[in-house]
C-alpha cells in the first residue's frame, strides 16, 4: 500500500521538479527482499499516477531500481576502506555490551586502529570524525547541528559484504544526480550519517527538505498498525484524486489566505518548500471528506456519472445487471450528486430504484412507522392512484393533504412514506423519487409496508 505521508511527500517533490525546471527520480529501494514483490512495485506506480504522478509527463523519470546497482554499492563500499574512511570490526553486541556495560550505548570503535581486513562476518563501519559538528542544511527546518561525537562508527556494509541501505542510498542519490531530497521528518536522524557519506565520496551533498509527521486526531504519528493510511484505501471508499491532492497539499504547507479549494495547478503555483512549517500535521479525514464533497459537486454531469461507475455495478450495486436503467441513473444523478460526500455513497442513494424491494433499515422503519403511519399509508395510497399527473409538484400536493387531514406537517406525514418506498429516513428528495420509481412500484411498495405494519400490530 501507499502511506498518504508518502503520497504528500510525493507531490512537494513533484511540484519543486516542475517549477524548478527539474527531473521527479522515482527509485524502488528493493534490497529487502522480505519487503520486495513486483506487484507492490505496481502499487506505488499506479498509485502515483491517480494523484496525477506519471511516466507520460517529461518531468517524471524512472523507476529505477537500487538491486540494479548492487555493484556500484560495493565499489563505494571499497572505495571508503581504501581512503581509510572506514575500517572492518568483528565485535558482538555481546562484546560491545560488556565492554561497555550497557546494551542501550552506541558502538565504542573498538577495532577501528585494529586494521582488520574483510573476512565473512566482518561489518564495513564508517569512521565518524571525532571533533566538530555536522550541520544539515535544511529548506523546511533551518540548519540544525550535529555533534560529530554523538554520531557512532555506523555499518555500512554487513558481515556478508552487501552494503546497508544508507549507503545504498546515498550511491544510487549521487549516481542518479539528485539534487534535492524532499522526505518525511523521520529521516532527519539518518541525514548526518548520509552527509558525512557524500563528503566522503567527494561530492556536495544534496538540499534536504523534511517533512513536518502526520498525525492522527490524538496526535499520535499516522500508523498503518491503527490508522487508515492507504492512499488506495481512500480512493476505493470513493475519493476523488482531485481531493487528495488538494487535501495532502495542504498538510504541512498553505498557499495564504481563506481559500483552500483550489487545483493542483494553482496549489503548484503557490507552493514553496521553503514555507512548509515544521509543526506536526493533522490528518482530518472530516476536512478531507468536506473537501470531496466539494469536487463531487462541482464536476459536470458527464463526469459524475464517470466517477459513480465502478459503484453501480457488481461487487458494490446489490441489484441485478438487468434491473440498472441508466436514463433512470441520468435523470436522479443531478439529485444525488449535491448530496455525496463520497463516491460510494451512491450506491445506497439509489438502490431503491434498481431493487425490486426497497433495503428495509430497521431503525428507519421503528422512527418512521408510529401510531398512525397505517392511516398516513392508507390515505396516500388512495389519493396516489388517482393522480392524473405523475409529477413531482403533484405527488407533494397530495402528500401536503394528507398530512393536513391528519394534523401533521409535511416532514412528519411524508416519513412513512419515503420508509415504505426507500426502506430509509433520509435520502433524495422524496416526490423526484416517486416520480422516478412509477405509480405502480409507489402502490406496490405502500401496500407492502401496509400489511407489514398490520402484521405486526
Amino acid at each position: 500500500m501507499f502511506h498518504v505521508g508518502g503520497a504528500r511527500s510525493a507531490l512537494y517533490n513533484w511540484a519543486v521538479a516542475r517549477q524548478s525546471g527539474g527531473t521527479f527520480v522515482l527509485r524502488i529501494e528493493d534490497t529487502d527482499t522480505a519487503r520486495n514483490k513486483p506487484e507492490w512495485t505496481d502499487g506505488i506506480i499506479n498509485a502515483l499516477a491517480a494523484i496525477g504522478i506519471h511516466g507520460e509527463d517529461p518531468v517524471f523519470e524512472g523507476p529505477y531500481f537500487q538491486s540494479h546497482n548492487a555493484d556500484r554499492h560495493r565499489e563505494a563500499a571499497q572505495q571508503l576502506f581504501a581512503a581509510g574512511r572506514a575500517y572492518y570490526c568483528d565485535c558482538t553486541r555481546e562484546e560491545l555490551k560488556e565492554r561497555t556495560g550497557s546494551e542501550h550505548l552506541g558502538y565504542d570503535g573498538f577495532c577501528r586502529d585494529r586494521g582488520l581486513a574483510f573476512e565473512t562476518g566482518r561489518a564495513l563501519r564508517f569512521r565518524t570524525p571525532d571533533e566538530g559538528e555536522t550541520v544539515v542544511v535544511d529548506l523546511v527546518r533551518g540548519e540544525p547541528a550535529f555533534p560529530n561525537s554523538a554520531i557512532e562508527d555506523f555499518v555500512i556494509a554487513r558481515g556478508d559484504g552487501s552494503p546497508v541501505f544508507l549507503l545504498a542510498n546515498v550511491v544510487d542519490d549521487l549516481d542518479e544526480g539528485v539534487t534535492q531530497v524532499i522526505r518525511g521528518e523521520e529521516h532527519l536522524s539518518n541525514t548526518p550519517k548520509q552527509q558525512l557519506l557524500w563528503e566522503a565520496l567527494g561530492a556536495e551533498p544534496p538540499m534536504w527538505a523534511h517533512l513536518p509527521v502526520i498525525v492522527n486526531e490524538k496526535r499520535q504519528k499516522l500508523s498503518k498498525r491503527r490508522d487508515k493510511v492507504a492512499l488506495e484505501d481512500y480512493l476505493a471508499e470513493g475519493f476523488l484524486p482531485e481531493a487528495m491532492v488538494n487535501y495532502l497539499m495542504l498538510l504541512g504547507w498553505g498557499p495564504g489566505g481563506d481559500r483552500e479549494i483550489m487545483p493542483y495547478e494553482e496549489l503548484e503555483r503557490f507552493f514553496r518548500i521553503e514555507d512548509v512549517n515544521t509543526a506536526p500535521a493533522f490528518f482530518d479525514v472530516k476536512k478531507l471528506t468536506a473537501f470531496n464533497g466539494d469536487y463531487i459537486r462541482a464536476l459536470s454531469a458527464e463526469q459524475f456519472a464517470t466517477a459513480c461507475a465502478p459503484w453501480l455495478v457488481a461487487p458494490y450495486a446489490p441489484w441485478r445487471p438487468e434491473a440498472f436503467d441508466a436514463s433512470v441513473f441520468e435523470a436522479v444523478a443531478p439529485l444525488a450528486q449535491t448530496r455525496l460526500t463520497l463516491l460510494s455513497e451512491i450506491t445506497d442513494s439509489v438502490d431503491f430504484l434498481f431493487l425490486d424491494e426497497p433495503v428495509q433499515d430497521d431503525a428507519s422503519w421503528n422512527k418512521a412507522m408510529k401510531p398512525g403511519a397505517d392511516g398516513i399509508l392508507s390515505d396516500a395510497r388512495a389519493e396516489l392512484a388517482t393522480v392524473a399527473d405523475w409529477k413531482a409538484d403533484a405527488l407533494k400536493a397530495v402528500l401536503l393533504a394528507v398530512g393536513e387531514k391528519h394534523g401533521l406537517k409535511l416532514g412528519k406525514a411524508q416519513a412513512p412514506v419515503r420508509v415504505a418506498l426507500t426502506g430509509r429516513t433520509v435520502g433524495l428528495p422524496l416526490f423526484e423519487s416517486m416520480e422516478l420509481l412509477g405509480r405502480d412500484r409507489v402502490l406496490t411498495r405502500l401496500d407492502a409496508a401496509t400489511r407489514k405494519l398490520t402484521a405486526r400490530a
